[in-house]
């Protein structure tokens, strides 16, 4: 329970906890924030770790002078596909096998369930989409790679994918991380950008639950 408490403040108080981390490592902080990027979209055990507060905290602090909003976009994105792929080819690796595994603490059935069914539903989108929900963000090329999905075709969308979510993020905190009203709110802001992040799921949730009718 306190580990779960910790977590928790580390990600509503990120933007405290990555500074400091800018100020004790300097330009490792380069090389931990792509380690964190990497295992977030790259091992289907680690759904849990911030991805879109993250980035945008990162940029908010880069404008402030803390990193190098070039090195720290670009390094994260490389980190975002280079996950991406080495999910797919874990999935394309373990193939059907893994529609026998149980709900365990480093898998998560229920997710993986979730984003199959979407992905059966909408095809090669989800890579794009997926980008931009936490939890399937780290399901979605593992799905791929199960799936069989042609690989040329999941790069061009990664690629695509990973750019538009990495870009985007870390640009918005760079522009707005640091705009008084944000920045004097930013645990909200940041509780915001989560619960705006996981609606898609709660509204996919909700009409398997009560059908499609119950959420426009």
């Amino acid at each position: 329970m306190e580990l779960i408490t910790h977590f928790i403040d580390v990600v509503l108080h990120l933007d405290k906890y990555l500074a400091m981390l800018v100020a004790q490592y300097g330009t490792w902080i380069y090389v931990i924030l792509f380690a964190i990027i990497f295992c977030e979209t790259g091992l289907v055990v680690m759904p849990f770790l911030p991805g879109d507060s993250l980035l945008f905290v990162a940029g908010g602090i880069a404008a402030a002078g803390g990193m190098d909003i070039t090195v720290l976009s670009c390094s994260l994105f490389v980190a975002a596909v280079i996950g991406d792929n080495l999910n797919y080819w874990v999935g394309r690796s373990v193939g059907h096998r893994v529609f026998k595994w149980e709900q365990s603490r480093l898998f998560n059935r229920a997710v993986f369930d979730k984003t199959h069914a979407y992905f059966e539903r909408h095809g090669g989108k989800t890579i794009i989409v997926a980008r931009f929900m936490p939890l399937v963000r780290t399901f979605a090329p593992f799905v791929a790679g199960v799936a069989e999905m042609d690989y040329r075709r999941f790069v061009v969308l990664d690629v695509f994918g990973g750019a538009l979510w990495v870009f985007s993020m870390t640009l918005a905190g760079y522009y707005f991380a640091n705009v008084p009203v944000v920045k004097n709110n930013l645990s909200l802001f940041i509780v915001g950008v989560i619960a705006l992040s996981l609606a898609p799921l709660v509204i996919a949730a909700l009409r398997a639950k009560y059908g499609k009718g119950v959420v426009a």
